[in-house]
């Protein structure tokens, strides 16, 4: 089958009016993001928002969310809805650690994308073989990883020397890299804690400080999705089982054999995810260390409107707001309180100019709202400091719906023979 016929079959969406942003608006989209966050920088005294640490710890976050959505990406672009990405995690957080710690981090990342992808697996023949819901069959696999994990650690790491029923023995690290004189003069020029020349410098000290080799191979894997699903003709024939799996069938594609390949895909990389999380993030295995970014990541996917790039930013922004906590706590969210009201300033003026204004007057109401708690306070509550990931994603998608548009027979349910 030839790819033109592939590109009849995959029944693209109807061209949209708004117009596909260049990479040049892209960048200075990033670069006035980057000079409000340094504005909002220098008015709080938060100093730490930009430095080095700040980004190299919201990228090592971000890492497992953003795995975890590009696997939910695989499998919603192949017409399968992937919510038990938590429990795919899961099981490459054990699986992980288990052979890590025994054979070598390496060793347990492969045996943890393996753990990921027997999940995925079994995830699709609940869904494509035999048509369960896609939601009942993700949410009985979140359950059974949990129930599985402590099934095995009572009998693997209860017994292994510093090891328990809860936690694996310590994991020997990966190897970090540091460009030197590079992420030296960085840190420095960060230091001098200059407007917008800082903050650029933190940002790229922290991309080239400490960097995990593991990491790496992660942030690889986004182009490498990119080219795959839409670039080459296996890319092409996957998206159509999620557009139209019907009419590609008519035209000779094996849906079930597409559908299989991408959920097993979407749970090797839930599965490097967790195994990122037991093996770099933290050294060893604990039990619930998951915390939910099998969800977050679903979020970072609907966030990117299913696109690898849309999901990466996703994934980062999430992964800034949980590092937040970890440096500054309280004091660096109280800042985001300033940022949050100034964001929502410009969505005032931007709802006017669209001249929608009951939403205009709403925004404005929670500006000043937030504008009132910053000048108030001097620091927020250590339980919102705690939950502002989890609320940064509901607010995400809430103002994100609008222009979403997911793959039409995403979770629909389908039976091999529909299209002869």
């Amino acid at each position: 089958m030839s790819t033109s016929t592939v590109s009849a079959v995959s029944a693209a969406p109807k061209k949209s009016s708004r117009r596909k942003l260049s990479t040049p608006v892209v960048l200075l989209i990033i670069a006035g993001a980057l000079a409000l966050v340094s504005l909002v920088r220098i008015i709080s005294g938060a100093e730490d928002l930009t430095s080095v640490g700040q980004v190299s710890g919201a990228l090592q976050l971000a890492i497992p969310i953003g795995l975890a959505g590009l696997g939910g990406l695989w499998a919603e672009r192949s017409g399968v809805v992937n919510i038990g990405l938590e429990g795919m995690m899961i099981l490459g957080t054990w699986f992980g650690a288990w052979a890590g710690y025994q054979w070598g981090p390496w060793t347990g990342v492969a045996v943890g994308i393996l753990g990921g992808a027997l999940g995925g697996l079994l995830h699709a023949i609940i869904t494509v073989t035999f048509g369960v819901n896609h939601i009942v069959s993700g949410v009985a696999i979140n359950i059974l990883a949990v129930g599985v994990t402590r099934y095995l650690s009572n009998f693997t790491f209860d017994k292994a020397p510093g090891g328990s029923s809860k936690q694996s023995p310590r994991i020997e690290p990966i190897t970090s890299i540091t460009i030197p004189g590079l992420s030296d003069w960085l840190k420095d020029l960060q230091g001098k804690h200059w407007f917008f020349i800082s903050d650029i410098a933190g940002v790229l000290g922290g991309l080239v400080t400490n960097l995990s080799l593991l990491t790496v191979v992660a942030l690889l894997l986004i182009p490498a999705t990119t080219w795959i699903l839409w670039h080459t003709s296996f890319g092409l024939r996957l998206r159509s089982c999620g557009e139209n799996p019907v009419a590609a069938e008519s035209l000779g594609v094996n849906v079930y054999k597409y559908k299989y390949i991408a959920v097993a895909v979407s749970g090797g990389l839930a599965g490097l995810a967790g195994a990122f999380l037991a093996i770099v993030s933290t050294g060893i295995y604990q039990e619930g260390q998951t915390g939910g970014r099998g969800y977050i990541g679903l979020a970072a996917m609907i966030f990117g409107n299913w696109m690898p790039g849309g999901m990466a930013l996703g994934a980062g922004l999430f992964g800034f707001t949980d590092s937040l906590k970890l440096r500054g706590g309280a004091e660096n969210v109280h800042a985001m309180l300033l940022l949050l009201a100034i964001l929502l300033v410009l969505v005032v003026i931007w709802q006017l100019y669209k001249k929608k204004y009951v939403p205009a007057v709403i925004s404005a109401a929670a500006s000043a709202l937030l504008f009132a708690w910053y000048a108030l306070t001097n620091e927020v509550p250590s339980q919102f400091v705690d939950a502002a990931p989890y609320i940064t994603t509901l607010l995400v998608l809430a103002l994100s719906a609008q222009r979403l548009r997911m793959p039409k027979a995403d979770g629909m349910p389908y039976r091999k023979g529909e299209g002869t």
